[in-house]
């Protein structure tokens, strides 16, 4: 073997020898991306929450939130920030894209993050709290008012000193619904990088100095990243849509006529099924939107008003009636004081007016169900029509046969009726029928219709 040729085999097996391996390529840092797109909610902070637990579990480099929000309740915020501040994974929050906004609840999430970066032509603060009572904000009187500013506030200060921001400039989207745009934020510490996309904040933020809320620094290593977009689950998906005025205003009406028509008519199964876990789903939604009840209660009148509609003469007031209280009730159902998100009046007119027919047909078959008379046994047999089968004479004790429903019964008459000839069942004594013949019953009901026309 040659010099060069034991060089060679040095080098490649001296490695193997001392226990050494060849350095591999590292893998890329990952940034897992959540999006508060809409109103902040239980299901939104349910997903964000479950996003940033992910993050931790498998050693992200960061957590991106993309926001965009008019705000929201003050649970589910706190339970957002609570998060965060927990994250052992840095946390950039990002107001994106242009045209976005981070009012009221999101303001204080904005606050909460280790980086907090917004695009252009966005804005954020007007935190104000709201009270809202049936879906309307409401006056209070100045103590209250003054125990709610207070909070908010010092809920703010307890984070955002410590993450290096502005806290006085903040405290005045609270207690004057300051709003501040990107540049405005920026310039006041609000807001630490204006980037134009999100591929530009990772560059701002690559080798960038953090300080966590703990107090311990570390730095940003964002080359090249892997970007991970987490989405809602279906499950999610399905439990936000439900929130939706919309499809709660729907909800709630197929669960009302579902049950309503198994009630009206046992036995169907089906309407009563789906009806009921419709109301339940709308029941869910209930306790997360802001449901005005004087809405609840004009849509329960436009029901009672179509029922009456269909038992009583009313020449079409009541129905009318029913269908303006269902399209008040709709539009007054659902008002958030954030968004003023409501019911349209597509929605509101396209199911109202199925709605109406509905309850008024169902109702009217009903009425004329219930309003035919109800025969069993003997009493079955009244005005029912038969043949002679032995003569009858006439006179209470001359009795002769008859056949009715395929059975032989004993029968009486006024006159003779012979062999053959069709009676009517007039009476029933016991056992035996008092029967007429049925062509003199048919002359004597002409003569008396001809005397009623004239």
């Amino acid at each position: 073997m040659g010099t060069s040729q034991r060089v060679a085999v040095a080098v490649f097996t001296l490695p193997l020898v001392l226990g050494l391996s060849v350095p591999s390529a590292a893998a890329p840092p990952r940034v897992v991306e959540l999006r508060i797109d809409g109103e902040i909610e239980p299901v939104m902070a349910e997903y964000v929450d479950d996003g940033i637990d992910a993050a931790n579990r498998e050693g992200a480099a960061l957590i991106l939130i993309t926001m965009d929000t008019p705000g929201g309740l003050d649970t589910s915020m706190r339970e957002i920030i609570q998060h965060i501040i927990d994250s052992s994974v840095p946390v950039a929050v990002y107001v994106a894209p242009s045209g976005s906004r981070a009012a009221s609840a999101g303001f204080f999430i904005l606050l909460a993050a280790d980086i907090a970066a917004m695009a252009p032509a966005t804005h954020a603060g007007a935190a104000s709290p709201l009270v809202a009572i049936g879906g309307y904000s409401v006056t209070v009187d100045e103590t209250m008012k003054n125990k709610i500013l207070n909070d908010a506030t010092a809920y703010l200060r307890s984070y955002a000193e410590r993450r290096g921001r502005n806290v006085a400039l903040a405290e005045t989207a609270i207690t004057k619904a300051s709003a501040f745009t990107e540049q405005e934020a920026l310039d006041g510490r609000l807001c630490d990088v204006i980037a134009t996309s999100r591929e530009d904040l990772l560059a701002r933020l690559d080798g960038r100095p953090i300080t966590r809320l703990n107090g311990r620094s570390s730095r940003l290593v964002l080359a090249h990243p892997e970007v991970i977009d987490v989405n809602m689950s279906p499950r999610q998906r399905f439990l936000a849509g439900i929130v939706q005025p919309n499809l709660f205003f729907i909800l709630l009406l197929v669960g009302v006529i579902g049950l309503y028509v198994e009630f009206t008519h046992p036995g169907l199964i089906a309407p009563g099924v789906v009806g009921a876990i419709a109301l339940l789903l709308a029941l869910f939604a209930m306790h997360l939107l802001p449901i005005n009840l004087t809405g609840l209660f004009l849509i329960a009148l436009a029901v009672a008003l179509f029922i009456f509609e269909a038992q009583y003469t009313s020449h079409g007031v009541l129905g009318i009636g029913g269908v303006v209280a269902m399209l008040l009730g709709a539009l007054m159902l659902v008002r958030s004081p954030l968004t003023g998100a409501r019911v349209s009046l597509g929605v509101a007119l396209g199911a109202t007016l199925p709605c109406a027919a509905i309850a008024i047909v169902l109702m009217r078959l009903v009425m004329r169900s219930r309003s035919g008379t109800s025969r069993t046994g003997v009493d079955e047999l009244l005005r029912e029509i038969g043949t002679v089968t032995v003569a009858i004479a006439g006179g209470a004790s001359m009795r002769g046969m008859v056949r009715v429903h395929g059975e032989l019964w004993q029968a009486t008459s006024v006159g003779a009726i012979a062999r053959g000839t069709p009676v009517r069942v007039l009476r029933v004594d016991g056992l035996i029928l008092d029967v007429a013949p049925l062509e003199a019953l048919s002359r004597d009901e002409r003569s008396v219709r001809r005397n009623e026309r004239e």
